[in-house]
Formats: structure tokens, sequence, C-alpha cells
């Protein structure tokens, strides 16, 4: 345990859902990093959300999982030291923004960052964690273009994929066609599909579904990745927030959605990679791990673990 007097206090880098984020300065070792203080009620103690966070982090020791330095617990506050990340992919893609044109990255790169995202989500995986929250803002990068999975504000360890958990997780665009239709049964396959949908928006510069709530976020999907059967999916129609009214409509091409919007061709591979995390029926999306071993991704299986 290290104490507060060790670190110096920098500028505030932002505000989190319990905590506020400050870059900070390790001054045994000079080294930056990021100081995640957490205020306590002091009739409440620690929130139950920041031990969560502390005892699933600590555990996580990969290359592209922001690091987990320390824990400092004093009597009204608890600051979560981390690796210092200078970026996040959010802001990455919005200083790329020309005018109020959105642009995307360039396809090589797009495939490097979702590479090293789905090897940090398939050891959260293998160490039976869903994140529950990936978003472009959770996505932190450094300057040597390093891609680590920030933020376990939301994640909980899983076992049987039956755990009643709430459904409100996930920010609105990112979130699983499942979760929205009340599904508390849902597993690794959550992190999937917001894996696909991050792909899109990395390709094109902007959100693939951006909906308001959770009614128009289906109609979104729906629109673009066709309405959801028994046939399809089995199940669905018992799912609680299943609209049995909803209108009927055909999946689009989505080469189609996204190629006037980026000036690199999308071709059968990346579609069929996309197409796999984009699976309306859970069961059917792609894992962590096969997708890593998808043929996008051809160049980098020496590196597979």
């Amino acid at each position: 345990m290290s104490s507060s007097s060790q670190f110096k206090q920098l500028e505030k880098l932002g505000n989190g859902t319990y905590a506020t984020v400050y870059k900070g300065l390790n001054k045994t070792t000079g080294v930056y990093v990021a100081l995640k203080e957490v205020k306590l009620d002091s009739e409440e103690g620690t929130p139950s959300t920041a031990i969560r966070e502390i005892s699933l982090m600590k555990e996580l020791k990969h290359e592209n999982i922001v690091r987990l330095y320390d824990v400092i617990h004093t009597e009204n506050k608890l600051t979560l030291v981390f690796e210092f990340m200078d970026n996040d992919l959010k802001k990455y893609m919005d200083s790329r923004t020309v005018g109020n044109t959105p642009r995307g990255l360039e396809l090589n790169l797009v495939k490097y960052f979702q590479w090293q995202l789905l090897q940090g989500l398939a050891f959260c995986h293998e160490n039976k964690i869903l994140h529950r929250d990936l978003k472009p803002q959770n996505l932190l990068i450094n300057k040597k273009g390093q891609l680590k999975l920030g933020d376990f504000g939301l994640a909980r360890a899983f076992g049987i994929p039956v755990n009643t958990f709430s459904s409100e997780v996930v920010t609105l665009w990112y979130r699983a066609p499942d979760v929205l239709m009340g599904s508390r049964t849902y597993s690794t396959s959550i992190d999937i599909w917001s894996c696909g949908c991050i792909l899109a928006e990395m390709i094109t510069g902007k959100p693939l579904f951006p909906g308001t709530n959770d009614e128009e976020q289906l109609k979104l999907i729906f629109d673009i990745m066709g309405t959801p059967n028994e046939s399809l999916w089995p199940g669905v129609t018992k799912l609680p927030k299943y609209n049995p009214n909803i209108q009927q409509r055909a999946s689009r091409d989505l080469r189609q959605v996204l190629q006037p919007h980026t000036k690199e061709p999308l071709d059968g591979n990346i579609m069929d990679f996309l197409h796999g995390l984009l699976q309306l029926n859970p069961d059917m999306r792609l894992s962590a791990k096969q997708a890593l071993h998808h043929p996008w991704f051809a160049e980098y299986y020496h590196h597979a673990s």
C-alpha cells in the first residue's frame, strides 16, 4: 500500500460516474499515473462499485488492460492509482473530424486497434470477467499506439451465465439487442456486440446505432440488421421487452451502409468479421478467441496466444 503523500496531484482529467480522475506524479519514481478518487460517504462507507472495480482490476495483468498499481484508502476517500494513458479512442477519433465531418481511421489502424481490444477482452473473458461497458471513451491509447481496456466500474465476475444481472449496463449505443430487450441471462457475447459497434464507428467515424432510448436503439438496430424471429433467434419472443407488433424488416447490406463513409474499399474479410460480431442472436456471435482467429487478422496470427 502506498500513501497519498507519494503522489503529487496534477491537472483534473475528468469526472466519471462515481469518481474524479486526476493526472498524478509518483514522486519516488517520476512516473505519471492516473489517480481515480472516489469520495466516501461516511455513512455508506466504500461504494460497492469501487470495491468491485478494485478486486477485479488488481487481478487483470495484461498489456491491453489498463494496469491498477495501487489503492490508497483514507477515511473520506479511496484513490485508485492507474497507469497513465495519454488519450482515449473517442478523443482520438474526434481529433480527426474535419469541420463537422467525422472521419474514420485508416483500415490498417482500425485492424490494429480491434486486435488489441480483442486481446484484452479475450483475457477478461478467460478470467470469467465481463467488461459490460465497452465504448470508445473506455478504450485508452498511449503515445505508442497501444490500446488498453479501462474503467471496469460496471464489470462483474460471472460464473454461470444465468446470473441475474441488472439491465442498466453499457452506454446505449453499444448495448446488445438481447440486453435492450430485457435479457438477464447474458454473458460474454454482450461485450462482443459492443466490439462490433466500435469497429463500425472506427471505420466511418460515427456511431452505427446512435439511439436516445431503448426503443429507438432497437429500431435503429433492426433497421440495419433486420428484425429477429424465433427461427433466427430461438427464445427472442419470450424476452421481457420483446415487442410482437414491431414492423418486420429484412436486413440491409452492411457494406452499403458503411462504404459511403470511408475511402478505402471494405473487403469480404472485414465484412464477414463484422457480421460475426453483430449477430442479433447472442449465441451466434463470435467469441473473443474465435474473433482473434478470423482470416481478417491473418497477418497477426503469429502473435496470437
